[in-house]
């Protein structure tokens, strides 16, 4: 039986948490250089359609220009600083397109899921616009991207674009009928805040086969704990707690130093 979830377990949130400026291409290469394999980033569109990394629907918390990212074209957020909010070091710093980020990610050797993320009223073309990008910015990679939102509108634009591409449904709280709505939009995955699960919800997530990614687990108990329930993917800011190697298995001869301090200490 293959797995659920073929892709890495421990992913950097919005490319490089909490040390970097968010969806950038610095990000981008910080999360490269701490091992990770994995990058979660946030895809918006611009105001002529191109699809950009953003998070917000306004330009002033992350970048040093103003009002809404719909306002503006691609061409024009790139002039923009992106990266000055969170340090002088990383001064001038631009908001990158989808492909120049796509184009670093795969010379790095970086499997990205892909959050779509529209601004209100833009879900349809935001869907199938990303989709549609991501279909070929991907062509002939190793590893397909993952792409995940919220918005049903928006996953089911995709779905329609580029239905080859898995989707994951995106869930701050976990509804009754989580099952039925994954299933009407063939996702491979439930991408879950962490606090909506428990163990019995993994459990039945699986059964009904799909994976389980958690978002944002940033305490090394939290995900030490998800990780023994089963969950598949874990997404964190905290990239040097929760590093790469986090879920993997400790190898023999560590565990058999562990277990001699664990009766040393007893």
């Amino acid at each position: 039986m293959p797995a659920l979830w073929p892709y890495p377990n421990v992913v950097a949130h919005r490319c490089g948490g909490t040390l970097a400026p968010e969806n950038t291409l610095a990000a981008i290469r910080t999360g490269a250089a701490l091992g990770f394999d994995g990058i979660e980033l946030d895809v918006m569109l611009a105001g002529d359609g191109v699809p950009v990394l953003m998070h917000d629907e306004t330009l002033e918390r992350t970048t040093s220009g103003r009002g809404r990212v719909t306002a503006h074209s691609a061409a024009q957020l790139a002039r923009l600083d992106a990266g000055v909010w969170k340090g002088r070091r990383w001064r001038g710093e631009p908001v990158p397109s989808l492909a120049q980020a796509v184009r670093l990610a795969r010379e790095l050797g970086l499997w990205t899921n892909v959050e779509i993320k529209p601004a209100k009223g833009y879900e349809r073309r935001t869907g199938e616009a990303v989709a549609g990008a991501a279909r070929a910015l991907w062509q002939g990679a190793p590893r397909m991207p993952v792409l995940s939102s919220f918005s049903p509108l928006a996953l089911g634009a995709a779905r329609e674009a580029a239905p080859e591409l898995p989707r994951g449904l995106l869930l701050q709280r976990v509804p009754p009928h989580w099952c039925e709505m994954a299933r009407d939009l063939e996702c491979v995955a439930l991408h879950c805040s962490h606090r909506a699960l428990t163990q019995a919800l993994v459990r039945a997530m699986h059964e009904a086969g799909f994976a389980v990614l958690a978002w944002t687990v940033n305490d090394p108990r939290a995900a030490r704990k998800l990780l023994g329930w089963g969950v598949d993917c874990i997404v964190t800011d905290a990239l040097k707690r929760i590093g790469p190697e986090f879920a993997r298995p400790a190898p023999p001869t560590a565990k058999r130093g562990l277990l001699q301090r664990l009766r040393r200490s007893g």
